[in-house]
């Protein structure tokens, strides 16, 4: 069955028509998020082999942390376990005493869980970022960092109509996962990253997070990967859902030329 990504149906937002979004703050250096990290040794990433969360292994491997990386394939297996600082387990994470054994001693965790419009992606957006949740919890890893959409939650209104319908489904599956996050998992310092269109081109370095809920347009999966490690270390976005958008990235989405107050981290 041919399965349509998530990131492929937010990119048809992002690929015509050039954004006029501007940037309203100076980001962080990244020497102050690399040094940061010292407070996290050992971090577990769901969702390693590919996509925003394989470029999130890279990341923290350049911060100096030691990764655990859960995946499914023997092609992934080898990939990363070529890897100085990273520990790759094989299994599922639908699996979750596979997710529990994997996380077990880790400081923190990010987990970039998602699919596409088939049965597969339903049990992995819900719940496989839900055992990655529900480990961390028990097992005391208390910063935990949740890549979802944005479209998720009170982001709903973001997306053009047109696209909100077709990921609907999808984008419920992921609220339902950020909600237990937010509402039963109160003991932990959580962040949740609603990135827009998804780009496989190379990072920018511009990418910003906002609390605004209505903020839409593209980035490159890279630069989420790169925000999902700086907020790790960011204590200022600790209990806070930001989207995260590229200004000078050009999208469709925006083809207003809305502007969106950048979160300065800390």
């Amino acid at each position: 069955m041919k399965i349509i990504t998530l990131s492929l149906l937010l990119g048809l937002c992002s690929a015509f028509a050039p954004s006029k979004t501007n940037r309203a703050f100076m980001s962080k250096s990244d020497d102050a998020s690399s040094s940061a990290l010292n407070a996290y040794k050992k971090v577990f990433v769901a969702g390693g082999s590919k996509g925003v969360g394989r470029c999130v292994v890279d990341k923290l491997i350049e911060a100096g942390s030691e990764v655990v990386a859960l995946v499914r394939s023997d092609e992934a297996v080898a990939e990363l376990s070529a890897i100085d600082g990273v520990t790759v387990v094989k299994g599922d994470a639908l699996d979750y005493k596979a997710v529990e054994g994997a996380i077990d001693g880790c400081d923190a965790a990010i987990t970039t869980l998602g699919g596409g419009t088939g049965d597969e992606s339903e049990r992995v957006d819900y719940t496989g970022n839900n055992n990655v949740i529900e480990a961390c919890g028990i097992l005391g890893c208390t910063r935990v960092v949740l890549v979802t959409s944005v479209g998720c939650g009170n982001s709903k209104d973001a997306p053009p109509p047109s696209v909100y319908e077709v990921l609907k489904e999808v984008l419920l599956l992921k609220t339902k996962a950020e909600n237990v996050l937010i509402k039963y998992y109160t003991n932990m310092n959580w962040t949740i990253i609603r990135p827009g269109g998804l780009k496989s081109e190379p990072m920018t370095g511009s990418a910003i997070l906002t609390e605004d809920t209505n903020a839409i347009g593209s980035i490159h999966r890279e630069d989420v990967a790169d925000l999902a490690v700086k907020v790790l270390s960011s204590p200022n976005t600790e209990r806070k859902v930001f989207s995260a958008v590229d200004p000078t990235s050009t999208s469709a989405a925006n083809e207003s030329g809305a502007t969106f107050e950048e979160y300065a981290l800390n």
